[in-house]
């Protein structure tokens, strides 16, 4: 008898406390390439590998770096939905060839600022995360600029028109349509490989932000900057839905709102940063995250401010929608109903 009462007390003491015996979460989280600067060092990676503290989760992380898995970043969507990493911070130019409703977010000559990134970014924000789960088994958590992206020659340039002729490094199709509207012929590589093409001649020019630019060292095999803002190169985080699933809502609640928490923080250090590069890479004061070298940075024309405003409805929209509409036959018109709504399209 006292056996039994044994064995009945200790089942009922396992029933009472069942988080006793709860798994820790084991997430693989595949980060931006090592080299591409700040954002990546002081924000992405400290938050992910600090993921329990910051979401309260029971969580455990293997983070690692795109370029030091080997992956290319271009791959992020197919990586995501092969279950392969259960988070990935995706370059958003780049994983664009594989889903072109996210290039909707950041359109040459759209987001000229960083409070118009904001408004248009959360504008598609539901389309593009819709398209995710629908095509690549994934959900989007949260969306950053890494910043402006300004040209960095290697020869010296006045403006937009001494482009003609030059080939320059692009990071998504509609910088690629954009240069070649100026006659000049727009190259993809990866991000780690441009330092190294500029320093050689593989190409004359190269877009990037500035404090992405001088993390890799551009300065050093370039001799100008064009501070015309381009883009803001929007990234993300996704989570494969399979890992998704198997959360409960309470720890679903906990994550999202730890990467929106994330996404706020590198939106606002972004910024920071843009600002604290221009004057690093010019050699100016003060020059607090970066190194400081001498480019010429090149005043903007009002021209030139006029061609890339202009590129938006004669350029890289009509290209993108076409390019979108084929995948998804909503694409352009849910584009036109939020962010051309707000943009009075």
């Amino acid at each position: 008898m006292l056996k039994r009462t044994a064995l009945i007390t200790a089942i009922s003491a396992a029933l009472l406390v069942p988080n006793a015996q709860a798994e820790t979460i084991s997430l693989k989280v595949l980060g931006q390439p090592a080299g591409s600067g700040l954002i990546a060092q002081n924000k992405e990676q400290p938050f992910f590998e600090a993921l329990a503290e910051h979401s309260g989760l029971d969580v455990a992380v293997q983070y690692i770096p795109v370029d030091v898995a080997g992956i290319p970043d271009t791959d992020g969507l197919r990586v995501l939905n092969s279950g392969l990493f259960d988070i990935v911070s995706l370059r958003g130019p780049q994983v664009s060839r594989d889903e072109p409703s996210i290039l909707g977010l950041d359109l040459i000559g759209l987001n000229t600022s960083f409070e118009a990134g904001r408004n248009n970014v959360a504008a598609f924000y539901d389309y593009v995360d819709s398209r995710l789960q629908e095509r690549f088994n994934a959900k989007l958590l949260g969306t950053w600029p890494a910043g402006p992206q300004v040209i960095f020659c290697s020869d010296d340039i006045t403006g937009l028109e001494d482009l003609q002729g030059l080939r320059v490094r692009v990071g998504d199709q509609s910088a690629a349509n954009f240069v070649g509207e100026l006659g000049a012929t727009g190259i993809s590589m990866p991000f780690g490989d441009v330092q190294q093409a500029l320093s050689r001649g593989v190409v004359d020019c190269a877009i990037t932000g500035p404090a992405s630019a001088n993390s890799g060292g551009w300065p050093e095999a370039t001799s100008t900057v064009l501070p015309i803002a381009l883009q803001l190169a929007i990234n993300g985080y996704a989570i494969n839905m399979n890992t998704w699933n198997r959360l409960s809502a309470e720890q679903q609640t906990q994550l999202e709102e730890a990467i929106a928490t994330l996404s706020d923080d590198i939106w606002e250090y972004s910024e920071e940063l843009y600002e604290d590069a221009m004057r690093c890479n010019a050699g100016e004061s003060p020059c607090e995250f970066g190194n400081s070298y001498s480019l010429n940075e090149v005043p903007v024309s009002e021209a030139d401010l006029a061609t890339v405003t202009a590129a938006l409805e004669e350029v890289s929209l009509p290209t993108w929608a076409r390019q979108c509409n084929a995948a998804a036959a909503d694409c352009e018109a849910t584009w036109r109903e939020t962010v051309g709504a707000q943009l009075g399209l």
